[in-house]
């Protein structure tokens, strides 16, 4: 569980550090032209930077890896919905494959928990 955490929180992590040096303004620009409020954009970079780290040192990681997996369903959804059925044709993976797996280790960890190295352990939010 320690090196699921440490892959899913740690790559991620990168993502977030984007978002807080470079802004937000991207996405919230994706969610002005649906009609949302771009201030949404903030839930990414905390579910990105925050949720991250918490599940990295395995801070109540039930709880982070519910907020990261709903924020990579978001992220699906908004920049990759057209991509859904389709495979990469450079490497005959699917063509959102690293979302998916992005979401799928978060899933794993809200089923889980944090395992025997988290900071919080045996509690509901684990």
């Amino acid at each position: 569980m320690l090196v699921l955490r440490l892959t899913v929180g740690g790559l991620m992590l990168f993502h977030g550090i984007h978002k807080l040096t470079a802004g937000v303004g991207f996405i919230g620009g994706m969610l002005a032209q649906m009609g949302l409020p771009p201030f949404i954009a903030y839930g990414a970079l905390a579910a990105e930077l925050v949720a991250s780290l918490m599940i990295i040192i395995g801070l109540w990681t039930r709880a982070a890896s519910v907020v990261f997996a709903g924020n990579m369903v978001v992220a699906i959804l908004m920049a990759h919905l057209g991509q859904i059925f389709s495979v990469d044709p450079m490497t005959g993976g699917w063509a959102i494959e690293l979302p998916m797996l992005y979401l799928l280790g978060a899933v794993v960890l809200c089923l889980t928990g944090g395992g025997r190295y988290a900071l919080t352990k045996g509690s509901i939010f684990d």
